[in-house]
This record gives C-alpha cells, structure tokens and sequence, in this order.
C-alpha cells in the first residue's frame, strides 16, 4: 500500500484528481445531501434547526460543499459566496452536539452512498467537514460578519496525503 501511494506521488505523467473527481462529481454532491437531509429531518436533535430550510437547501449545499472539494463553482457564480454562506448561519446558535450530529449523520450517508473509503479520500474529506462544521459554530453564535462581501471560497484539497491511494 505505501509504495503504491509513493510511486503515485511520483507519476507526474498521471493527474491528481481533484477530491470532486474521486468522490464521483455532482450527481454523487447532490445524491448525498439529498439522503442526508431526509436523515437530518428525522432526527431529534436536527430538525427542529433544519426544518424551516428552503426546498433548494439540499441543492445550495451540495453546490457549495462540490465547489470547494474542486467541482464547478455552480454555487459562487450561480447561488451565492461564502460571504452569503456564512450569512445564513448567523445567530443560529448551532452547539458542538448539533454539529457532531450533523457530522456523524453526514458520514453514515457517505458510507451508505459507498463514496470512497480510500484512507486519503476520507481523511481529507472529514478534514473538510470538521473545519467547516466548525467554522459554521462559531459563526452561528454571532450577530454579525466581519469578513468583507468578495471573500474567497474555500479550496480544499488532499492535504498532507497527496492524493489518492489507487491500490
């Protein structure tokens, strides 16, 4: 396994494929938020935070989360910006259980879904995910955005890994 992630490293005639790519692309983004939010309607501690969401929440996430793992920027040019993403979260008093419920609730469609469970697909994806339920906390518990209207999406990619393990 190891020399097998080396020598991928090393091919520099071979591609890195953006985490987007690997996961499967959008029909995969929209598959999985879709199934995810029927969950997240359904639980105890979800729902009464996401049940007043907009029909095209599911969509507007499964956008935002392809876009910054390398998809098409379908939500900055067509939907919103980070700006506006971190809008929607202000003075929603998200606690550290409602995110870590999201998270597992997240990672059990992923698992259902069968995206994949390479070691580097899944430690950069849930690196992802961690800092953006994160971030999301913070910005729930305030009134305000200090951050200017042009901020840049976030960009995430394979991290320390490098990319895939291919077998």
């Amino acid at each position: 396994m190891f020399l097998n992630y080396i020598y991928n490293i090393m091919d520099n005639n071979k591609p890195v494929p953006s985490l987007y790519e690997w996961a499967g692309g959008m029909p995969v983004f929209v598959e999985l938020f879709d199934k995810f939010y029927d969950k997240v309607l359904a639980d105890d501690i979800l729902e009464p935070v996401f049940k007043h969401m907009s029909p095209q929440h599911r969509l507007h996430v499964a956008h935002f989360v392809a876009e910054v793992l390398g998809g098409p920027k379908l939500y900055s040019e067509e939907e919103g910006s980070h700006f506006e993403m971190i809008k929607h979260h202000l003075a929603k008093y998200l606690t550290q259980q409602h995110r870590q419920r999201w998270m597992e609730l997240l990672l059990q469609t992923a698992d259902e879904l069968k995206l994949p469970d390479d070691p580097e697909f899944r430690s950069a994806f849930l690196a992802y995910l961690e800092w953006g339920t994160r971030i999301a906390v913070i910005n729930s518990n305030l009134n305000d955005i200090n951050e200017p209207p042009d901020m840049p999406m976030p960009k995430w990619g394979w991290g320390m890994p490098g990319g895939p393990y291919t077998g």
